[in-house]
């Protein structure tokens, strides 16, 4: 009669397995968990300058909020729009949704969509419209952008369900080429060319997706990323593969462009139903939004956890109107490694810069 009783067990084996792999697992977790803390004390961040509106009231009209905010190529001066500018300005004959400087113009031609549906160029020098062209039906311009290869080439992304390309040196505006990338005609709410000089043009819609197009051939997207639950409202190149998007479903999205898988999701801040800027730190890896709690969140890339979060109040306003209004745009200065600037913009008209500065790394 043979005894199993020495015998292999399967049984004992896979539970002793499964015990391992549990363990593996907790202190992986343990290690990121260490890890990410140590990227939220990575950065010291500080409120740096206030630049207020001239309004003199008590409270903020709907003009007043700040919807875009652009450093020029020499990231030295920032262009905002604004119902009362301070200093140098271009009056407009609609409320300004996007704008972008020109490459390579020396930071003298500033390029601008508005809610009329009017895409126009201005020389800031002169103080005068270059360039308009109309070709939206009326509907409002969401985002503009520039081709990084040829700036004489620019796109527009409409409420009419289309994004169009257009040549600035055709007096007319001449349309080189259009896209609607979803079959329903849902609003195009951001634009951007790679800025790395590659070929591809990011489109974010209503409809929850980013479109990929290659501009050799735009017959139909190279790439489509879906995983948003409602309308995506900016998108923005972290490198020449990498995305990030943001959405009114309250989260924004690092994407893998190469085969359209979502990396990352970020999430804490509060954006339900407002635009509320999104800009990326390339050099250092940093993602800045803002949010409907009147608060500007940082992400590092690496984590899916806010590592800074400054609550924003203005003169205007007080501290006892903090959280009534929200942070409704947000640009980092592209310079530095080890110290950054990030401008923010409110609904209530007030610009805020902070700077930033990294930690020393000590042991």
């Amino acid at each position: 009669m043979k005894n199993f009783s020495s015998k292999f067990h399967p049984y004992s084996h896979q539970h002793t397995q499964e015990s391992q792999n549990q363990e593996t697992r907790k202190q992986k977790e343990t290690i990121e968990e260490e890890e990410e803390e140590r990227a939220r004390c990575e950065w010291d961040f500080s409120l740096s300058t206030i630049v207020s509106s001239s309004n003199n009231n008590n409270t903020a009209s709907i003009s007043d909020a700040l919807g875009v905010i652009e450093f020029d190529q020499t990231n030295s001066i920032i262009a905002t729009d604004h119902a009362r500018a301070r200093d140098y300005y271009i009056c407009t004959p609609a409320k300004l949704s996007s704008f972008r400087w020109k490459p390579r113009s020396d930071g003298r031609v500033l390029g601008s969509g508005d809610y009329d549906g009017v895409v126009m160029e201005y020389n800031l020098e002169r103080r005068i419209p270059i360039f308009e062209r109309d070709e939206h039906g009326g509907r409002r311009v969401w985002s503009v952008d520039y081709s990084h290869c040829d700036p004489t080439m620019g796109a527009s992304g409409s409420d009419d369900g289309t994004m169009q390309m257009w040549d600035t040196r055709s007096e007319s505006g001449e349309c080189v080429a259009t896209v609607q990338p979803s079959v329903r005609r849902s609003a195009v709410c951001c634009v951007e060319f790679n800025p790395f000089g590659g070929p591809i043009v990011a489109i974010g819609c209503a409809d929850r997706k980013v479109y990929g197009y290659d501009l050799r051939m735009m017959a139909d997207p190279v790439f489509v990323l879906d995983g948003h639950r409602k309308t995506v409202t900016y998108i923005k190149f972290l490198d020449n593969a990498t995305l990030v998007s943001a959405s009114i479903d309250g989260c924004l999205k690092l994407w893998n462009s190469d085969n359209s898988n979502v990396i990352r999701t970020y999430h804490g801040h509060v954006n339900n139903r407002n635009f509320v800027g999104l800009s990326v730190w390339r050099n250092g890896g940093l993602l800045g939004c803002g949010s409907e709690n009147n608060k500007v969140f940082v992400y590092d890339k690496r984590w899916s956890e806010p590592v800074w979060v400054h609550e924003s109040s203005s003169p205007i306003m007080g501290k006892d109107r903090r959280g009534s209004g929200f942070v409704s745009s947000v640009c980092w200065r592209q310079v530095g490694e080890d110290q950054c600037t990030l401008v923010t913009g409110g609904s209530d008209g007030i610009l805020q810069v902070f700077r930033g500065k990294r930690k020393t790394r000590t042991g």
